[in-house]
């Protein structure tokens, strides 16, 4: 049976699954009972110094709901813990004390200043507590007061408090990264100059989910006015996918440790984490929508792939498909691919026609019976078709062999690799000539 344990910066737990800093994560009774449903470590719920954080009394979530009312994505508008932090150091202590083998993260934010880093962290740190996780990523409400992306979003300052952190504590420090801006890879790049151990993301998706058009105000709405948020669900999973392996691939960032967050939902999920260069995921909107007993899935799931798989262990997986990410420039422009219907598979209800005749090449007929072909002189391979088809595998995509003659272009299909950086089209392919 594959091995699930993880050793995360020196930080030890049964399983890569840890609930993310939360509401989840917000008081020693949720924790103690995640702890007994199985989850491998948690990230505590955000402390901090100020003694004044109130959050709203009315509704603090906006969700976007599937066709079948399955959330995709959750706004949140709640701030970090509002609960005194001399009680939440007290259960942070009690709950490790009671648990020491499973992961214990604490989540912090101060104002950017050195003295606040400086008092907090020895309060955590006598906790017992595993690590910290600099929570330079909410996009709302603490953002306003110059902390979480106000930060994030300043590499230079990400650089500094880094450095501050890791010259206070002895924990290993995470930065915890906003994806509110264009290139993840800059914050990255600061938080592994500032001598971080590791970073986590993506934190939340600035946004507003929904307008309540009887009252026009956004979605969740408190007494007639409504406020940005934090977007977070399965809804983002490909976003934070993209910026873990932007990470993961960086020269300069290479080899930095990364907690995968965004959209964790099944143990797929995970793996396509570990995948791109996680080494233990986090989770938070599953946990939400289906309580803490989903982490019973999430194991046996990644368990059950890894030993079909071959793996035996979590670092195995981590990294695997990183040298598989690549610019489009490098993609092989000399494979040629045409989509192929199953007739017996078909159930001949038509979305591939309707999808490729009104929005695409017009590569697919339709006979007098209902019976859909590819028309392969028309077919540029976009697989359209695969995705809106309801029957798994009843449409896929073959790969023309060298030699053949490509009914669309007219010529030969190539046996050599070619891509973008050597085609005859690319004026930069010649300049040189």
């Amino acid at each position: 049976m594959a091995d699930l344990s993880t050793d995360f910066v020196g930080i030890k737990s049964p399983n890569p699954f840890w609930l993310a800093s939360a509401p989840p994560t917000d008081k020693e009774y949720n924790v103690r009972r995640a702890f007994e449903a199985g989850w491998g470590g948690v990230v505590w719920k955000t402390l901090g110094l100020d003694p004044h954080v109130v959050n709203v009394n009315g509704p603090r979530y906006g969700v976007i709901h599937g066709a079948d009312r399955r959330v995709l994505g959750i706004n949140n508008i709640e701030l970090i813990t509002d609960r005194p932090l001399e009680v939440n150091l007290r259960e942070i202590k009690a709950v490790k004390r009671d648990y020491p083998d499973r992961a214990m993260v604490v989540s912090v934010m101060v104002p950017c200043e050195e003295w606040a880093w400086k008092e907090i962290l020895p309060k955590v740190e006598e906790t017992g507590a595993d690590g910290i996780e600099l929570n330079f990523g909410c996009p709302h409400g603490m953002s306003e007061r110059g902390m979480g992306s106000a930060v994030g979003q300043v590499p230079e300052y990400i650089e500094m408090v880094a450095r501050w952190c890791k010259q206070t504590t002895r924990m290993p420090v995470i930065v915890k990264l906003t994806p509110n801006i264009t290139d993840i890879r800059h914050p990255a790049r600061a938080a592994h100059a500032g001598g971080a151990d590791a970073v986590s993301l993506i934190n939340t998706i600035n946004s507003i989910t929904s307008v309540n058009l009887d009252a026009m105000c956004p979605e969740p709405m408190i007494d007639g006015k409504g406020s940005h948020g934090g977007y977070c669900g399965a809804a983002v999973k490909p976003i934070a996918l993209n910026m873990v392996a932007e990470i993961a691939r960086d020269p300069a960032t290479a080899g930095l440790p990364i907690s995968g967050i965004g959209g964790v939902t099944t143990w797929r999920d995970a793996a396509e984490f570990l995948a791109l260069g996680a080494g233990s995921v986090q989770v938070c909107t599953a946990a939400m929508t289906y309580g803490f007993g989903i982490i019973k899935e999430l194991t046996a799931g990644l368990s059950e792939w890894m030993d079909r798989a071959g793996y035996d262990n979590i670092a195995a997986v981590t990294g695997r498909a990183v040298p598989n990410v690549s610019d489009w420039k490098n993609l092989n422009l000399n494979y040629v691919t045409k989509a192929r219907i199953d007739q017996d598979l078909c159930i001949k209800c038509g979305r591939c026609y309707a999808a490729c005749e009104d929005t695409s090449h017009q590569a697919i007929g339709m006979g007098p019976d209902r019976t859909f072909e590819v028309i392969d002189a028309e077919c540029v391979a976009c697989n359209l078709c695969v995705n809106v088809c309801p029957v798994q595998d009843c449409i896929t995509m073959e790969r023309l062999p060298a030699g053949a003659t490509d009914p669309r272009t007219g010529r030969v299909v190539p046996a050599e690799f070619g891509d973008w950086t050597t085609h005859p089209n690319n004026p930069a392919a010649h300049a040189a000539e």
